[in-house]
């Protein structure tokens, strides 16, 4: 089953592609806005300019020479051009110097200008400006929304001119379909990328997360039928079709060891009856009573050996158990037996598990215990999502650094190869390979008293409970 999750590979392209193309579409629609504003920049300051132009040539000349015609009052009001006789700036404005550029290169062919301000300025510090602005879209019964918010101020002072020529150039409103087309634009851009770049990277994770699926199912069965069709790209089919082949080999391998197992243990298993019934005729008690110790420890070995084997393998589903009552069973058998087992504290928890496999695991750590601590306490609680099975024994414990060690097979506490002292030294790494068998783990960790001393050993069998 494809997830979609910010985890899985399809989460994160898609999440990184969609904050890149976010990130372009953004840089796209700033820089189109910028260039829109300098358009419409540029077009106030050609207003501006064609205002100052209109009034004529030889009118503006005039000022040149300190007189001003009659006719001049009327032309400059009509192209709604003032006089100033100091300069229209006011401190703390920020002047243009693209636009105060452009206005000079429009008027340098016809004027002779000495100093050009261009400024913006909001229609609150104009208001007899505004008033007119008001006026006007009143009688042209302009929406509020569509009048303008400011206003662009080009003044000009010619050589030799004592007064400054002002026009006032109103700002039209940021129309909304401008908005609306870029936002448009935007939207359906991202959402082609989006879609586009989903429906590659889906045929990519598709089949992948069907392998990973699959991985999961053969790691946990060991089953090799159903195997994937080759899909997705052509590196993914190649990738499906290796897999294919590998848990191929490897389930014929597995099943190859299964018939190896099987004859060893059926080879060994009846010479070893056969002595058993041929010491019969041993007429000494003792010795008679040390060979049939001696088959019984190979008998046990044979079994765990073949046990462990198989683990990986197990071919009874797991079932509903209550995990309190297996561990209660498990502790009076050995009570039944005369061994020092204690039974603590248990929470009741029920889970899925392979009944047989995990009271094996349960003997091995009892076992172990009293072996090498002469007593067990067995624990049962729930932490952190988890079934925490602890034995505790009142032993010496294991060195540190020897404890990763003592879980590998054949490894012993006693060093000797008395069958007295110890098994084979399969035990622990039974348990552990049933802990993971259940998708759990098994750890070994040393008690210790205020002095930090090592009073006792306690192995903790945890199962994830989801």
């Amino acid at each position: 089953m494809l997830r979609f999750t910010p985890k899985s590979l399809q989460g994160q392209l898609m999440l990184a592609i969609a904050l890149a193309l976010l990130l372009a579409q953004g840089i796209s629609a700033g820089l189109r806005w910028r260039a829109q504003a300098d358009r419409r920049e540029t077009a106030l300051v050609h207003a501006a300019a064609l205002r100052i132009v209109a009034t004529g040539h030889d009118r503006l000349m005039a000022l040149v020479h300190g007189g001003e015609p009659p006719e001049l009052a009327a032309a400059t009001h009509g192209a709604r051009i003032e006089l100033s006789p100091v300069s229209p700036l006011r401190p703390g404005e920020t002047r243009l110097p693209d636009a105060e550029q452009e206005l000079r290169r429009i008027l340098d062919d016809q004027l002779d200008i000495d100093q050009a301000i261009v400024v913006r300025r909001d229609l609150s510090d104009e208001p007899q400006f505004a008033r007119r602005i008001a006026r006007r879209a009143a009688m042209m019964r302009r929406h509020a929304a569509q009048a303008p918010r400011g206003l662009m101020l080009a003044a000009i002072k010619l050589r030799g001119a004592p007064d400054w020529l002002v026009v006032r150039v109103a700002e039209p409103a940021v129309e909304r379909g401008l908005i609306a087309g870029l936002l448009a634009q935007t939207l359906l851009i991202y959402a082609l990328l989006i879609g586009a770049s989903w429906l590659i990277v889906r045929r990519i994770t598709r089949p992948l997360a069907a392998l990973t699926t699959r991985v999961e199912h053969f790691a946990e069965t060991r089953d090799a039928g159903g195997q994937l069709d080759p899909q997705g790209p052509h590196d993914v089919r190649r990738l499906i079709v290796a897999h294919n082949a590998m848990e191929a080999r490897v389930a014929a391998l597995l099943d190859e060891k299964d018939v190896m197992l099987g004859a060893i243990g059926h080879d060994l298993k009846t010479p070893l009856s056969a002595l058993r019934v041929r010491i019969e005729s041993v007429e000494d008690e003792a010795e008679r009573a040390k060979m049939a110790a001696t088959i019984e420890d190979i008998t046990r070995s044979l079994d765990d050996i073949l046990s462990l084997a198989r683990v990986g393998r197990p071919s009874d589903p797991k079932e509903p158990t209550e995990l309190s009552a297996l561990v209660a069973q498990v502790a009076e058998e050995f009570e039944d037996m005369g061994e020092a087992v204690t039974l603590g504290d248990t929470q009741r928890i029920t889970l899925p598990v392979r009944v047989t496999w995990l009271r094996r695991a349960l003997r091995n750590l009892i076992s172990n215990a009293l072996r090498y601590g002469g007593e067990a306490k067995v624990s049962l609680a729930r932490e952190n999502g988890a079934a925490v099975i602890r034995v505790a024994d009142a032993g010496p414990g294991i060195p540190e650094h020897e404890i990763a060690r003592m879980l590998e097979p054949f490894t012993r506490g006693e060093p000797s190869r008395n069958s007295e002292t110890g098994g084979a030294g399969l035990g622990l790494t039974l348990a552990r390979a049933i802990a993971e068998q259940h998708g759990g783990a098994l750890t070994l960790t040393n008690t210790r008293g205020g002095d930090g001393e090592i009073e006792g050993l306690v192995a903790t069998l945890r199962l994830p409970t989801a």
